[in-house]
């Protein structure tokens, strides 16, 4: 999303490796929307693997359905998992089962339980910036660069049931939504963005706070996206200000997205010194970890904005992840990470690596990734980038995330 709001000004996207990064329609110039603060940083998952066409097996499940990575892509072959079996890194196959051991693939790596393609980059138009501060757009007309775009598994992500331990990391901060039913966000968490105006992008959605647009239910949170009238809409958005910051480290969220024309579900990260005048968007750095509009129900979108060296204007790096065999990522919950550290950030979908951006990747651009980001997580509707709902969208739609989590490496000083 985008700058101080989710502003989504994605211009042109520079051709960085081999296919596009995001859809077409990025979002104006100006400022950006929404009260800016800071947060933490997403959550990540446990081992969540990937498993068969529509989820994970049964106590005996199969592992993945060959899913295309990029170049270099590797990919778990295939395996089925015993009641209790494990599989390659980070895969987890079905109730109990998992992927099997992991294959590296040819220039396209298939893919199986936590498959891995670091694939070819793509140019094109850029995705648009999701943040957005009152007052305008925060869009740059700068041209981006595309990352990777990659095919992945089978849609499916079953996510670690023991609480988010995940074998090299250390969990710093997590959101399960075990709370009661019909009850809000836990306010040491979770600030409430409110408001309309576009937030930068002419988004037609007013956020609300409380539970009619933000609740937990049955073991997720759950953000609706409703219609209040002829192209009038509300929804929620959520951030980590003030409440939670992190630099580096894994942050993953488990995600069941909405589908629709005009939808743009999103699950981001800002930098923590936006509301530093010197500094906002897009200097304070944007992270776009899950970022998909309803006309590309298949696409996850996976974006960096920074600014052109030495100006304000965003100029930003972008990745693409498909699901093979025209499987939507609505159909079910998948986990949307990024592991950053001081030398780069890689982007995954159900423990597929598909993207990695570098400060050498970045030529050209100022790299404003080195200070503490906090988390957002929100569906607009309208805008920019989705364009508006059409009389085939229907809502109420919602947005289920199981959970949000960070860690550190162990090996963190």
């Amino acid at each position: 999303m985008g700058s101080f709001g989710k502003v989504r000004s994605r211009s042109l996207v520079l051709a960085l490796m081999s296919v596009l990064g995001c859809g077409s329609n990025g979002s104006g110039g100006g400022g950006t929307g929404g009260s800016q603060a800071t947060g933490g940083s997403t959550g990540s998952g446990g081992a969540s693997a990937t498993g068969g066409s529509h989820g994970s097996g049964g106590s005996n499940g199969t592992g993945g359905v060959s899913a295309t990575g990029g170049s270099n892509g590797t990919g778990g072959v295939s395996a089925t998992g015993g009641s209790n079996g494990t599989g390659g890194a980070h895969a987890t196959g079905g109730s109990t089962g998992t992927g099997g051991a992991s294959a590296t693939g040819g220039s396209v790596g298939a893919g199986g339980a936590a498959g891995k393609g670091a694939a070819g980059g793509t140019g094109g138009a850029g995705s648009g910036g999701l943040g957005g501060v009152a007052g305008g757009g925060h869009g740059g007309t700068s041209s981006s660069t595309g990352g990777t775009s990659a095919t992945g598994g089978a849609s499916g992500s079953t996510g670690n049931t023991d609480g988010g331990a995940l074998p090299g990391w250390v969990l710093t901060w997590s959101d399960e939504f075990n709370g009661p039913d019909g009850s809000a966000v836990d306010s040491t968490k979770w600030v409430y963005d409110t408001g309309g105006g576009g937030w930068g992008n002419n988004e037609l959605e007013t956020y609300t706070s409380g539970t009619a647009n933000a609740v937990i239910q049955g073991g997720n949170l759950v953000i609706t996206a409703t219609s209040t009238g002829a192209s009038s809409y509300t929804s929620a958005r959520l951030k980590t200000l003030g409440k939670f910051s992190q630099q580096y480290g894994r942050f993953e969220a488990r995600i069941q997205i909405p589908e629709g024309q005009g939808l743009w579900p999103a699950f981001w990260m800002l930098g923590a010194d936006i509301s530093n005048s010197a500094t906002n968007w897009p200097k304070c750095g944007e992270i776009d970890i899950m970022e998909n509009i309803g006309k590309e129900p298949s696409i996850n979108h996976g974006s960096l904005h920074l600014p052109a060296a030495g100006t304000a204007n965003d100029d930003q790096l972008t990745g693409m992840y498909t699901l093979p065999g025209g499987a939507k990522l609505g159909d079910g919950f998948h986990t949307y990470a990024v592991e950053w550290s001081a030398s780069a950030i890689e982007f995954y979908v159900d423990d597929n690596l598909y993207e990695t951006q570098t400060p050498a990747t970045a030529t050209g651009r100022d790299w404003e990734f080195n200070q503490p980001f906090f988390i957002i997580l929100n569906v607009a509707v309208g805008g920019n980038f989705p364009g508006a709902p059409t009389s085939s969208t229907t809502f109420p739609q919602t947005m289920k995330v199981d959970w949000v989590r960070v860690y550190q490496p162990t090996d963190a000083g």
